[in-house]
């Protein structure tokens, strides 16, 4: 009965698909290899060396130059993700049950994809620490709040900004655990994914419509696809690029880590998900998403 109840949950839904994706072969971005790539034709390997090891803040990058390189990673993702939902909307409404499952996976694997790319540039400290496949509590979090700035949401913008201030005043080169998972941080990381979970629901219903007639279905779901993930990619790129973090300004400290204050609810985010009764979207009192 439990599990039945977990299913429905929209947290529990949103959750459960973004760690599936976050494990999805060619999803997580190697910090080092793409800052190296992004910015060989604009940087010195000075600067370079010196975004890798510290941030691109800490380098002196200009914000426009990382701007141009956020602009062209957008452009590649969203021209990737948009061919394969184009791709996906070919076999019609007989192969509706393999194809959207595997077109919402990969489309949320494409959107943290993005988000790396985006945070790294804009000198967050690496999301996925370890080769291994699981996904920290913290990076959970920090994911979901950077979904729900692409879905337009007030509540994850100062989310993220404050997350980011953390850093930024401390210097830190890791995620901030305690606040994100425990701290000031997870109540409202928990309420964005319930969120998600919803407006996840009514996306993939678009997509089945959009699947539903062949080739058609191929124009208006690779259509649907375009016009939804650049607009929310641009929407994050804009929201990273004016937090201090981001300015030229700092050094990093390596391994110093940032903590929020501490609220009640201790349990980490990746099992609290599954245990709260009721998330459903009458009980979600989040901003409604921005345009």
């Amino acid at each position: 009965m439990k599990q039945g109840k977990d299913i429905e949950n929209p947290e529990s839904r949103f959750s459960a698909v973004l760690l599936a994706a976050a494990k999805l072969p060619g999803v997580r971005i190697n910090r080092e290899t793409y800052l190296r790539s992004a910015l060989a034709r604009h940087c010195t390997e000075d600067d370079i060396r010196r975004a890798i090891e510290e941030t691109p803040a800490a380098a002196g990058i200009p914000v426009e130059v990382l701007d141009k390189v956020a602009n062209d990673s957008i452009r590649f993702e969203t021209g990737k993700v948009s061919a394969l939902s184009a791709a996906a909307g070919i076999p019609g409404v007989l192969a509706l049950p393999a194809t959207v499952p595997a077109d919402v996976a990969q489309y949320f694997g494409h959107m943290v994809r993005i988000a790396q790319k985006l945070a790294y540039l804009y000198s967050w400290p690496d999301l996925f620490s370890d080769d291994g496949d699981d996904v920290d509590d913290a990076t959970m979090g920090v994911l979901t709040l950077f979904f729900g700035v692409m879905f337009g949401t007030q509540s994850a913008n100062a989310a993220v900004g404050k997350v980011a201030g953390m850093m930024s005043k401390q210097v830190a080169k890791k995620l901030p655990q305690k606040a994100l998972t425990q701290g000031v941080i997870y109540p409202i990381v928990k309420k964005v994914a319930a969120y998600l979970g919803v407006q996840m629901t009514k996306q993939s219903f678009a997509k089945v419509v959009s699947k539903a007639i062949p080739l058609v279905g191929a124009v208006v779901s690779g259509g649907l696809t375009l016009a939804t993930f650049l607009p929310m990619a641009k929407r994050l790129k804009k929201h990273l690029s004016s937090l201090p973090l981001a300015e030229p300004s700092h050094r990093v400290m390596d391994g110093e880590v940032v903590d929020g204050e501490v609220v009640e609810d201790h349990r980490p985010f990746a099992t609290a998900h599954a245990e709260q009764p009721g998330a459903d979207a009458t009980a979600i009192k989040l901003d409604a998403p921005q345009s």
